[in-house]
C-alpha cells in the first residue's frame, strides 16, 4: 500500500535531509581540539563547536563553554558518510534507534572502526553520535518564516516507514 502511493504522488517519497555527527568531550581544551580536527578530517566539513547550555558544578562545566564538536552533511556527502558509519555497525542496526517522527541515531563506540581510518596516537581515540534527520517534501511549509503550518500527522514519516527505506534504500538489517 506505502509503495504504491509514492509510485502515485512524489510528495510521499522519503528522503534524508541531513546526517549531524557530534562528538561530546565535556570540557574544553587541547583534547576538544584534537577531536575538532578528527571531525574535520573524518567528514571533509568545517565542524561547530557545542557549547553548554547551562552550568554543572560538579563536573567544572560552566554555562557557554565548549563542551563538543559537532558537524552537519547533507545531498551526497551525507549519505557517503552515512555507509561509512553503517558499514562500522556490520549494516546492523536496533528498531529502537528510530524515534516516532522517522528519525534514526546510533553510536560509534572508536572512531577506527570506520572504514579507511587508522589509529593516530597523538590524535587518540573518539566515539561519536550520528543522528539521521529523514523528511518527506513539503516540510518547508513548517519552516518558513511566512505563515508556517504543522505537517499532519498522516504526512509525517512514522517509524515503520522509516525502517523500511533503510532496508531497501542502504541495505542495513534491522532488528
Amino acid at each position: 500500500m506505502t509503495e504504491q502511493l509514492v509510485q502515485e504522488n512524489p510528495m510521499r517519497r522519503i528522503r534524508i535531509v541531513k546526517v549531524t555527527v557530534n562528538i561530546g568531550i565535556g570540557e574544553p581544551g587541547e583534547r576538544l581540539n584534537r577531536a575538532f580536527s578528527l571531525l574535520e578530517e573524518l567528514t571533509q566539513s568545517k565542524p561547530v563547536m557545542t557549547k553548554a547550555k547551562r552550568s554543572i558544578r560538579d563536573f567544572g562545566v560552566r554555562k557557554g563553554t565548549s563542551i563538543g564538536v559537532k558537524v552537519t552533511l547533507r545531498g551526497k556527502k551525507g549519505m557517503e558518510f552515512l555507509r561509512r558509519a553503517l558499514e562500522a555497525l556490520g549494516n546492523k542496526v536496533k528498531s529502537s534507534s528510530f524515534d516516532d517522527y522517522g528519525n534514526f541515531s546510533f553510536g560509534i563506540a572508536e572512531h577506527t572502526l570506520l572504514p579507511g581510518t587508522r589509529y593516530d596516537p597523538e590524535v587518540g581515540i573518539f566515539g561519536m553520535d550520528i543522528a539521521v534527520t529523514m523528511e518527506r517534501p513539503g516540510y518547508r511549509v513548517m519552516r518558513r518564516r511566512a505563515k508556517p503550518s504543522k505537517i499532519p500527522r498522516r504526512h509525517r514519516v512514522n517509524r515503520e516507514e522509516a525502517i523500511e527505506f533503510f532496508k531497501k534504500e542502504l541495505g542495513v538489517e534491522v532488528s
